[in-house]
């Protein structure tokens, strides 16, 4: 069997996913910037291989605990039994090698979230769907001691989120420092129900059966309106791009926001909105200036549309989400 690796090709062996006599390709798959992932075709079959890497694929110096590839791991088995058609199967995984195989869903029949915005093919019915997924995720694991147990990865989100988008952004602004820390050590000290962390349009699959969640490297135990807020900026920064769609973009904010809410019965929506609508802005900063910037918005007259916009509403937080969304269409379309 040839593989990247021999150890690769040894774990497809030792967990039954594969002989050692069968034939194998494998397939370098793009994707995020923070794990090495493949695609393995076996004969009659496919499975997709994930291997989580001590060092981020950014111009940053960024490193990341490899252990992140265990809680997704457990994220993917978590939402399997919550949500079994929102994510890939779970097939086999080696903590020591940092190593699992899931099934592979091919992108014919499950395009990316992401492509299909960007080319202007904007779903409201995706985005609700998106909503509730999310929320019956956060609400079936909402206030469960055991989950916080075994989610207790406030390091590994730190590492991954709280110092690369707030601290690294902080350093960008200082004027916005002390509300950006502040905001940063709040989220970090909230532990409400599991967070996925990542719920990016790149990380979401539009299949048949509804979205398909991928990348739980993140899954951590803490704040929920992290993960709505970090979809949700997706969506406004790709007004940017798409200022032709930006009115259709934002139809799909809303559709997501009142799709998660009806789902976020753990606690009420004014405390889960007002973090949230805290975050947003923030997060539009940090996908500007922190250490994993989008690529999409590259010029720096859009960046400073960011800014400009995202600036004020750190300082003065407002409470509810739609409030922002308001504002963003006269930023974008001025």
């Amino acid at each position: 069997m040839n593989s990247p690796e021999s150890s690769l090709g040894a774990f497809l062996v030792s967990q039954g996913l594969a002989s050692p006599q069968e034939p194998a390709r494998w397939h370098s798959l793009a994707g995020g910037v923070s794990s090495d992932i493949w695609r393995v075709e076996l004969p009659g079959r496919s499975l997709c291989i994930k291997r989580a890497l001590a060092k981020l694929k950014v111009s940053a110096d960024w490193h990341a605990p490899v252990s992140r590839n265990a809680y997704e791991w457990a994220w993917l088995q978590f939402a399997a039994c919550h949500a079994p058609d929102s994510v890939p199967r779970p097939l086999a995984h080696d903590p020591e090698a940092g190593l699992f195989a899931m099934s592979f869903l091919a992108p014919e029949e499950h395009p990316v979230w992401k492509e299909q915005l960007m080319a202007g093919d904007v779903s409201t019915s995706t985005a609700r769907a998106v909503g509730h997924v999310l929320g019956e995720l956060h609400a079936a694991s909402a206030g469960k001691a055991e989950l916080a147990a075994a989610f207790d990865t406030t390091d590994n989100f730190r590492a991954l989120r709280i110092e690369p988008y707030f601290v690294a952004t902080a350093h960008r602004h200082p004027a916005l420092s002390a509300r950006l820390m502040e905001l940063a050590e709040r989220t970090a000290g909230l532990h409400i129900a599991l967070v996925h962390g990542d719920v990016s349009p790149k990380n979401i699959l539009v299949g048949p059966r509804g979205p398909v969640l991928l990348d739980a490297e993140c899954a951590w135990y803490g704040d929920p309106a992290f993960d709505l807020a970090f979809c949700l900026n997706h969506l406004m920064l790709k007004c940017l791009v798409r200022p032709d769609r930006c009115a259709a973009l934002l139809a799909a904010f809303t559709a997501l926001t009142d799709a998660y809410f009806e789902q976020a019965s753990w606690e009420p929506r004014g405390d889960l909105e007002e973090r949230a609508a805290r975050l947003l802005p923030a997060l539009l900063l940090a996908r500007i200036d922190g250490k994993s910037p989008v690529e999409y918005v590259s010029d720096e007259a859009r960046r400073e549309v960011v800014r400009e916009f995202a600036r004020p509403l750190v300082l003065r937080p407002v409470n509810r989400l739609s409030l922002i969304a308001r504002e963003w269409t006269f930023a974008v379309l001025r």
